[in-house]
């Protein structure tokens, strides 16, 4: 593996894969409940995965609930309690991506729908408007009472149209981590459950501040949702703190290698930054490892703290990170949901902001601090 890479990323990277394609022929049937899954040694060998791997995968699965262990017989699809047809609701999720981010975010959900006897129904819309189009129109001819969705707003020609469009389905929607507050304001109509993404960017920069450092960097992908309200935050904190107008880099997911690191280290040591904000695991890595090529340390001599927190901890140097609540995002908007379901439009509209919490490593001088900023 290349050094500029964060050790065991790639490792972690097939995990999550791997875990989202067993999820995914779960929920969608390919392993109906009591089918018997491939064992250990055989899943390995077909997806050239180590066989610790597959073990660690089959007992992820066991704790959400969806297969079970039987002792000298394997690993089985998990029979689900079932309620009266009638009575049992079946819940459309609809997300862009089952590898990054959003696992977290759909063991929240499956969770609570199954603790209320619900039964998901999962779609993939690969941040593709028409694939979007298509996966909604087959959820809702399976049957679903309600559905679940991450929509590509950030990418449509009109937000606010696509939002309307999806608010007209004929079953109720909770919008997951996408909101109209941008362009909509307090005229926001959806129903949604969101990461204060501009929360958890101005802690990251009270927090440098509290440390000392003045002059900050703010270095972002720019073809992501996440991407402007982390950086209003940022905005919002640096003018609140008084803080030197900062050095600002975006760039695209493709344009983020190590050749570009490089050059960010340099012009940001140029400018007399001294620590910096990074969006997201990846690109922090990538920064981390040029400043090391740069004969700089971390942290005395650059200070960084990462966005995301999907690997964070697992850098060279262990990435203070901005910690999106995934895990209770998905709990509450199925718990909303549902709550919808049973209630109808005597339950009240609800627009949740969860804050991220700050977790504190190595990468900014303060593994032993406490963050000021806390999960609500």
């Amino acid at each position: 593996m290349a050094r500029d890479e964060i050790p065991a990323s790639g490792r972690e990277l097939k995990f999550r894969a791997l875990m989202a394609e067993l999820r995914r022929g779960i929920l969608d049937g390919t392993w109906p409940p009591g089918s018997k899954l491939p064992t250990e040694r055989a899943l390995a060998a077909e997806t050239g995965l180590s066989v610790t791997t597959v073990r660690r995968a089959y007992e992820d699965l066991v704790a959400l609930g969806l297969v079970e262990r039987r002792q000298g017989a394997g690993t089985f699809a998990a029979h689900r309690p079932e309620e009266e047809p009638g009575d049992r609701r079946i819940v459309g999720v609809l997300v862009p991506d089952t590898a990054f981010y959003y696992p977290r975010v759909l063991q929240g959900i499956e969770r609570e729908l199954a603790a209320a006897g619900a039964r998901l129904v999962l779609a993939c819309s690969h941040y593709d408007p028409a694939e979007e189009d298509a996966a909604v129109r087959r959820l809702l001819s399976s049957g679903v009472h309600g559905l679940l969705l991450v929509p590509t707003l950030h990418t449509a020609v009109d937000p606010g149209r696509r939002a309307e469009e999806l608010l007209a389905l004929p079953v109720p929607a909770v919008l997951v981590e996408r909101r109209l507050a941008a362009t909509h304001g307090p005229g926001d109509p959806t129903e949604h459950v969101c990461t204060d993404h501009e929360g958890g960017a101005y802690d990251a920069v009270r927090h440098l501040r509290a440390l000392g450092h003045e002059r900050l960097a703010l270095l972002v992908r720019s073809d992501a949702p996440t991407t402007a309200p982390i950086e209003s935050g940022f905005a919002r904190a640096v003018a609140d703190l008084r803080l030197h107008t900062p050095f600002h880099v975006r760039e695209d997911r493709h344009g983020w290698d190590p050749g570009r690191a490089d050059r960010v280290v340099a012009d940001a040591r140029a400018a007399g930054v001294t620590a910096g904000l990074c969006f997201g695991d990846r690109e922090a890595a990538l920064v981390l490892a040029a400043a090391r090529r740069a004969g700089l340390r971390v942290p005395e001599d650059l200070a960084l703290i990462s966005y995301d927190n999907e690997f964070a901890d697992v850098a060279e140097t262990p990435l203070t990170a901005v910690s999106p609540p995934k895990y209770q995002v998905g709990r509450l908007a199925a718990q909303i949901l549902l709550r919808r379901l049973a209630d109808g439009d005597a339950s009240p509209l609800h627009q949740v902001r969860l804050r991220p919490r700050l977790v504190i490593r190595a990468s900014c001088g303060a593994a032993a601090r406490k963050s000021p900023s806390s999960e609500h």
